[in-house]
């Protein structure tokens, strides 16, 4: 679930941050010299539209928080939860990881859900064979090919910043992330003080990256895109007032510090739980003379976003009885961003991959509630003013939503109790959305990729009915190969089956961790293996029975049509007699450049020749 990814160290995401101690000075430390630093120009306000009213006053802003917030008062102690920590067919969807093809060298990609609309991550690959990497408080520039020179050549920290993923655009690295400070008191009351920051270096020197822009704003990273050469980002910071304090949102361009006024925040009238003012904010990373743009909203809150080529959509849900999800639509095209339309609909979704553009219609799955409480899974179809068009309601009754793909006039659901039922779904007709076939096995995937037009990989967990009661007990992890080319019996080529219960894999909550290559018949993923001791049971050992952890490191599989799923090997950080639970040494990302295969932890960059896994070398991240 995007809004709530977990943080492990450089595998799982960043690692987990406390509140840090008051902010002094911001040093950056570049091979311990001060970079070279050139302002870029003040951000500017987004220019208004109709569609949203705006405030005239500060007094204006206050009476309608007091008229409108249901929960108005000193409810934002920690401030919104920080750090979610992701041109082909017309449905613009990515079928794989991702490969590029340069001049130089041909390299892996992000694992994006859109074509052309890149993902931050933790490790980034330019054209020149150079990769960047963020473990801890610092991102690491190597040289990485060839092989034979692969070596740490810089080194970027951030004291008392804490970076939370790069995009790389050219020359230019783009770092963001979150500064803390301890929390505000406004009369016997606390309130976060969370900041959220990008830095743009040029590295064209990779040897002495260059500071080209210094941005920061008020409030929590939410999420990011980057289109083109502009890079968008979205800030979270809780509405407040107490005793007749109010807080607005403040932007440190280039040492220039701008509050925003509300006469420049945009809202819809309504009433809700609570508000947030969440800023999108516009950045040319390729050129820093042009401004930042700015657009901030009053809005509920944010729990999920979905990105196209043209499109930035933000969900926020209602956790009332049978509660709905609003989206808000906020039109992009360079730095110009204009929100266009705003809708509603029953239930929640689960993550990004729960929705979709294609051909002018929004699509989005949601789970909701019968008045029995029964949970049942639905499909909605929304033209771009977000008004309802079709929809498709009351699949899965009782079962729990698991993962969804949309791919251009079909889409995939996944749902689970005791079996795995995944519906095949003709979203052709707008208007009339319609179940076209479904499969029942063992097991749940709980991600779904893009094997080709009419084939799917399944990333979940095996399964075992209990022998009481109407359910069953989740196992090892499960990868699955389907065959959707006939819709309406679609079918499981193969599957196999890693470990036993208490195994995981980053894959299941974040698609970055997941590589897939189709030319190269190549899938990469780290998993933590556990093992079930039976000594400790004699007789037989029982389903709900946890496994200790034994193994973790990528598996690097050959898949194809043909033959399925071949495990070419694995690949550890753990040396032998280290801890299972030396997590700064689990593997988190792959990658690979042009015949060399990088797995990645917090503390290390293993090379491996891509063919037959054999070992070329081992760089620590100290």
């Amino acid at each position: 679930m995007e809004s709530k990814i977990k943080k492990h160290s450089l595998i799982y995401g960043v690692a987990a941050i406390l509140l840090a101690s008051v902010l002094a000075t911001v040093l950056f430390n570049v091979n311990i010299i001060q970079p070279e630093y050139v302002p870029g120009a003040s951000p500017v306000s987004a220019p208004q539209f109709p569609l949203l009213s705006a405030f005239q006053s500060d007094e204006e802003l206050k009476n309608f928080l007091k008229a409108n917030s249901k929960n108005q008062g000193p409810f934002w102690i920690y401030g919104p939860e920080d750090v979610r920590l992701q041109t082909s067919l017309d449905s613009t969807f990515s079928f794989e990881g991702g490969t590029l093809t340069s001049n130089a060298f041909s390299h892996s990609t992000t694992n994006i859900q859109v074509a052309g609309v890149d993902e931050v991550d933790i490790v980034k690959v330019d054209n020149k064979g150079y990769m960047y990497a963020v473990s801890g408080n610092a991102v690491y520039i190597l040289k990485a090919y060839p092989p034979t020179q692969a070596e740490i050549v810089s080194r970027i920290t951030f004291d008392d910043l804490y970076p939370i993923g790069i995009f790389v655009n050219g020359d230019n690295l783009v770092v963001l992330g979150s500064e803390y400070q301890l929390p505000t008191v406004y009369d016997r009351y606390y309130v976060t003080d969370i900041k959220t920051f990008m830095k743009v270096y040029d590295v064209s020197d990779p040897d002495k990256p260059m500071l080209l822009r210094d941005l920061s704003i008020s409030g929590s990273y939410f999420n990011s895109r980057m289109i083109g050469s502009y890079v968008y980002f979205v800030v979270s910071e809780a509405a407040y007032l107490v005793n007749e304090t109010l807080s607005l949102p403040e932007i440190n361009s280039d040492g220039k510090v701008i509050q925003i006024d509300p006469t420049e925040i945009r809202y819809f009238n309504g009433t809700d739980d609570y508000y947030q003012y969440t800023t999108f904010i516009a950045v040319n990373v390729r050129n820093v003379t042009e401004a930042p743009v700015y657009l901030p909203i009053m809005l509920g809150g944010t729990c999920n976003m979905y990105v196209s080529l043209s499109n930035i959509y933000v969900t926020y849900r209602s956790w009332y009885y049978n509660g709905n999800t609003t989206i808000y639509r906020i039109r992009v095209q360079g730095s110009n961003m204009t929100c266009e339309a705003r809708g509603t609909v029953p239930g929640h979704e689960r993550n990004q991959f729960s929705m979709d553009e294609y051909n002018d219609y929004f699509r989005i799955e949601t789970t909701s509630w019968t008045q029995d409480w029964t949970t049942q899974t639905n499909l909605y179809v929304l033209d771009m003013n977000l008004s309802m068009v079709g929809k498709l309601e009351g699949l899965a009754l009782g079962e729990n939503f698991h993962s969804a793909r949309f791919m251009g006039d079909r889409a995939y659901f996944v749902t689970f109790k005791k079996t795995d039922p995944l519906f095949v779904i003709d979203v052709s007709q707008p208007t009339n959305p319609s179940v076209l076939g479904e499969l029942h096995i063992p097991g749940y995937s709980d991600y779904l990729h893009p094997y080709d037009e009419t084939h799917l990989i399944g990333v979940g967990k095996h399964t075992v009915e209990a022998e009481e009661g109407d359910f069953a007990w989740y196992q090892g992890i499960k990868i699955s190969l389907f065959d959707v080319s006939d819709v309406t019996n679609p079918l499981q080529l193969d599957n196999i089956i890693i470990g036993e219960r208490g195994s995981d894999s980053p894959v299941l909550y974040d698609h970055k961790a997941f590589l897939f290559d189709r030319p190269k018949n190549l899938l990469i993923m780290p998993i933590l293996e556990a093992k079930i001791d039976r000594s400790k049971y004699p007789g037989e050992v029982p389903p709900n029975a946890y496994g200790e952890p034994i193994w973790q490191g990528a598996y690097v599989f050959d898949v194809s049509l043909s033959h399925g799923f071949i495990l070419k090997g694995r690949i550890t950080h753990l040396k032998t007699g280290m801890s299972i639970y030396e997590e700064s040494y689990w593997v988190g990302r792959s990658l690979y450049i042009e015949d060399v295969l990088y797995t990645v932890s917090s503390h290390k960059v293993k090379l491996n020749v891509l063919d037959d896994l054999s070992p070329i070398l081992e760089i620590e991240l100290p």
